[in-house]
């Protein structure tokens, strides 16, 4: 009886650790929401930024991270709603895209953190209260540089030095694209250029603005920084493309799409950086003491694929000074 007692203690001793060990509740894995305007396609490389941005500090996806998906594709109307499931769902912190999604995010909710990537100008749209020190909930990166639309009409001059007309399409309803028109207006002032402004902020205003650009036959085609008309680059650069209209914008991503000359600072780089921030957000820091960051990259980038299809040489001079060149 005194054996058969002795076991009996000895395995309960050996059970109740291993069933307080089997009792451990598994570590919570840390979740993103991704607001952005476009779809998967349009925003393959900032998503594939973000992801090299987190793998570098060690998440990844799916194991010790997860990230909740939300796309408009293309359809701004929709993002208080995709903004709303991601605070029902209680995401730890939300990067969104451009300034229309951090305008967005920031209504949706003054709790969760907010991380904005390539954004314009946060301090004029008033979603912080300066770069140092932005208070609330949002911090981010910015990636619009509304002096570089200056560059893009000097590299339209050098590519055609005869240009007198340009073409110009913007989002009238984007802060940081009134910016840009306005030192668009005084650049083509003082070099003797006529601007044909057209407007979009909509699929069909957008298409519209496309035939109307076509018509007025312009020497090239200047894109200004908007949300809205990065997400639809392939539509311009193919319209463009097949009138045999060269376009210059600020960001690369046209350029991989088809379009054929860019000149600004890397969106991309911002997603990289953006994940720096999810990390220090999830370690505990918080996003009022995150100052805003200002770009730091820029590139020109050349396709030179899309100049073939435009019967278009590309000057040496400009190729030499590319960061890349697209063959």
């Amino acid at each position: 009886m005194r054996r058969r007692k002795f076991i009996t203690l000895v395995g309960a001793a050996v059970a109740w650790p291993l069933a307080a060990h089997a009792q451990q509740p598994t570590p919570r894995v840390p979740r993103v929401g991704w607001l952005v305007t476009g779809s998967h396609t349009t925003y393959r490389f900032s998503l594939a930024a973000f992801r090299d941005g987190l793998k570098a500090l060690g998440y990844i996806e799916g194991q010790n991270i997860k990230i909740d998906y939300r796309w408009a594709e293309g359809n701004v109307d929709r993002l208080p709603e995709l903004a709303n499931e991601l605070v029902q769902q209680k995401v730890d912190v939300i990067v969104t895209g451009g300034a229309v999604g951090a305008k967005t995010a920031k209504h949706a909710t003054s709790l969760i953190p907010i991380v904005a990537a390539g954004a314009g100008d946060l301090v004029q749209l008033g979603l912080v209260t300066s770069l140092a020190k932005p208070g609330g909930n949002l911090t981010g990166f910015i990636a619009n540089a509304p002096e570089t639309v200056a560059k893009r009409f000097e590299i339209m001059k050098e590519l055609k030095p005869q240009a007198r007309r340009a073409a110009v399409l913007r989002n009238p309803t984007d802060i940081s694209a009134g910016v840009e028109w306005r030192i668009a207006k005084e650049f083509a002032a003082s070099n003797d250029i006529a601007l044909d402004v057209q407007d979009a902020h909509d699929i069909e205003q957008l298409n519209n603005a496309l035939a109307n650009v076509l018509r007025s036959d312009p020497d090239a085609l200047v894109v200004l920084s908007d949300p809205f008309l990065f997400t639809s680059r392939k539509i311009i650069a193919d319209a463009a493309n097949r009138f045999r209209l060269p376009t210059i914008s600020g960001y690369r991503e046209y350029v991989d799409d088809g379009g054929l000359i860019s000149y600004g600072a890397s969106i991309t780089d911002t997603y990289r950086r953006a994940a720096d921030y999810v990390d220090k957000i999830l370690k505990g820091a918080k996003p009022a003491d995150l100052p805003v960051q200002l770009p730091t990259k820029f590139e020109l980038v050349i396709n030179l694929k899309t100049a073939r299809v435009l019967g278009l040489i590309v000057p040496r001079t400009l190729l030499d000074r590319a960061d890349e060149v697209i063959e």
